[in-house]
């Protein structure tokens, strides 16, 4: 049963027909009901009355409007921290292989300030006074492009190491946050992840870092990084490519936890939703890098001295060895080899304030390289994510048609 401006249980009220008949009622009266509720016909509330009609059930009245309602249908947000269904791992990979490689050769010359500036036993050609001293000194006396010598080798180890480096971090961050807390964050979730994916972006890296310090050095004897590698290789061996693997290990691990512990409870502060926000990705990864740079610094100047081998250095332990004993040991005594042989010497050197040696370059490098870092990071992740994200809505749509 119908009824002008009333519609019966078992009518459907977006068919036409239905949208005819109420609207006729409204146009004829100036009124509509809604509900037990009387209406003019602007929708403006005029009283309200339980509807019966002669002993019939409740009817359920409609009241037709010309303007069109806004959509409840909107495109799903799309999930930045999440990984884009399909090619999880692929997606941070290539972020952080770009991200690795933008980091290292736009701070590569004050890496190379930093290197020559925890030298123990500088040349008198080698000693500044601080950072910018190191580099005005550097470009006026070695020519301009002599702070970014050995840039090219450093560049193929990154993009590798930092591959890696990002998407084990993000497997396992996300993997032990689900099982630690679900739906939440997890500090210690964030710094085991950080852990895992620096071994094996070391195991990358250290070959690179030993090429890239030894051309590094002020008067290094190499012509280039492949002359250094032939060098190495012939004189050391294949173990020189590594023998400061444990202490960079040593050194990144509890830098990596600091570093990423602090950048995620940075990014809860002030990114809490965790859109990408690119001013929040500088200030955080620059804050985390600063702050995990200086705590590290006496095993960075440790790591330094295993890639160098200073001879000044190698000389103060084969003075403090006894001759039977240093002939005994072979031809290896000639290098300091491991952590402890790398801490005495150090220690013995300088004392204390050895340890610190190049801590404000350290810093000064570690700042906008991690902010840098970060944000690229986060910016090809998340156009990455944007395609993929469109890419399967689209297959979605030719799906339904």
């Amino acid at each position: 049963m119908e009824v002008d401006g009333f519609v019966s249980p078992h009518s459907t009220l977006e068919s036409p027909a239905v949208e005819r008949r109420v609207t006729g009622a409204i146009a004829a009266t100036g009124f509509g009901i809604l509900g037990g509720s009387v209406l003019d016909a602007t929708g403006g509330l005029v009283g309200s009355f339980s509807p019966r009609v002669m002993e019939e059930p409740d009817f359920v009245s409609t009241l037709h409007r010309t303007t069109a309602e806004p959509s409840a249908c909107a495109e799903p947000e799309i999930d930045y921290e999440g990984l884009p269904q399909g090619a999880p791992s692929s997606t941070h990979m290539l972020a952080g292989a770009v991200a690795g490689i933008m980091e290292h050769c736009l701070m590569y010359p004050i890496d190379c300030v930093k290197t020559r500036m925890q030298s123990l036993h500088p040349e008198p050609g080698a000693r500044y006074r601080n950072v910018m001293d190191a580099l005005q000194q550097i470009v006026r006396t070695e020519g301009v492009w002599r702070p970014i010598r050995g840039v090219n080798v450093l560049a193929v180890g990154a993009g590798p190491a930092h591959a890696l480096y990002f998407a084990c971090y993000e497997k396992i961050k996300f993997s032990l946050s689900d099982a630690i807390h679900p739906g939440a964050n997890s500090h210690f979730a964030n710094g085991v992840a950080g852990c895992a994916a620096t071994v094996l972006h070391d195991a990358i890296m250290n070959p690179a870092e030993v090429v890239k310090q030894r051309v590094q050095m002020f008067n290094s004897p190499y012509r280039g990084v492949l002359d250094c590698m032939a060098s190495l290789l012939r004189q050391e061996g294949p173990a020189a490519f590594y023998r400061s693997y444990t202490t960079q290990l040593t050194m990144n691990v509890p830098f990596q936890a600091l570093h990423f512990m602090t950048y995620e409870y940075l990014q809860e502060l002030l990114n809490p939703h965790r859109q990408y926000n690119p001013s929040s990705h500088v200030v955080s990864g620059a804050l985390a890098g600063a702050l995990a740079a200086a705590a590290t610094t006496p095993l960075d100047v440790c790591k330094t001295l295993l890639n160098t081998q200073e001879a000044q250095a190698v000389h103060v332990i084969q003075a403090g060895t006894a001759g039977a004993a240093a002939a005994a040991s072979g031809p290896e005594s000639r290098y300091i080899s491991g952590l402890g042989e790398a801490f005495r010497t150090v220690y013995r050197t300088g004392g204390m304030p050895a340890f610190f040696k190049g801590v404000q370059a350290r810093v000064i490098y570690q700042m906008p390289s991690t902010a840098i870092s970060w944000s690229v990071y986060e910016f090809f992740k998340n156009v990455i994510t944007k395609r993929q994200h469109e890419k399967r809505l689209r297959g979605d749509r030719d799906g339904d048609k």
